[in-house]
């Protein structure tokens, strides 16, 4: 086992890193890697303490979520997630299901802000939803019903009524000739 300082400055690597903090009869074990930190406290050679804290970065995660509470004035629902607190899902965040109606399923912002909330969510609905953005302080996190799946060379939106081609591709014949097979595959 390597032995290394007990503080590291912002340019060392979070890789794996260890470090030990000694005092007199009592020794602290820090374990740092990607995904969890693992924290031994020994006097003399007892194992007092073993504490492992697991990093979770939960955005971009997919959730198969209830519908608590529904707040009309907020124009927002707090949806249960199974984290710590319920999720924040705005009305805007929502693709509604209008497959009674004939309409498209993706609607300008400004057609889903004159929704109202309780036309389109109750209590106890489940619903997928992504994490937009992670919980911070006594905040939960803020989800979308709008699920993006990246990868290298695509963006699957499972609910998307149209196919997409990034804007980085300046050459119009070639946007064209993708947004073609796109809609093939579609």
């Amino acid at each position: 086992m390597r032995k290394t300082r007990a503080t590291r400055t912002k340019t060392e690597s979070k890789a794996t890193s260890k470090r030990h903090l000694k005092t007199p009869n009592v020794e602290i074990i820090v374990n740092v890697s990607n995904r969890e930190t693992r924290i031994a406290v020994l006097e003399g050679r007892d194992l007092m303490e073993y504490r492992v804290e697991r990093d979770e970065r939960v955005v971009g995660s997919i959730f198969k979520g209830i519908v608590q509470n529904v707040l009309p004035g907020m124009d927002a629902a707090f949806v249960d997630i199974g984290l710590e607190r319920n999720a924040f899902l705005y009305v805007a965040d929502i693709i509604p299901d209008d497959s009674n109606d004939n309409s498209p399923a993706s609607l300008k912002r400004s057609e889903l802000r004159r929704r109202k909330i309780a036309d389109l969510l109750r209590p106890g609905q489940q619903l997928m939803v992504q994490v937009t953005k992670g919980p911070r302080g006594t905040k939960g996190a803020r989800v979308t019903t709008r699920i993006s799946l990246p990868g290298r060379y695509v963006v699957v939106m499972p609910e998307a009524a149209h196919v997409g081609v990034s804007r980085k591709i300046e050459e119009r014949a070639e946007r064209e000739r993708l947004r073609k097979i796109g809609e093939k595959i579609v």
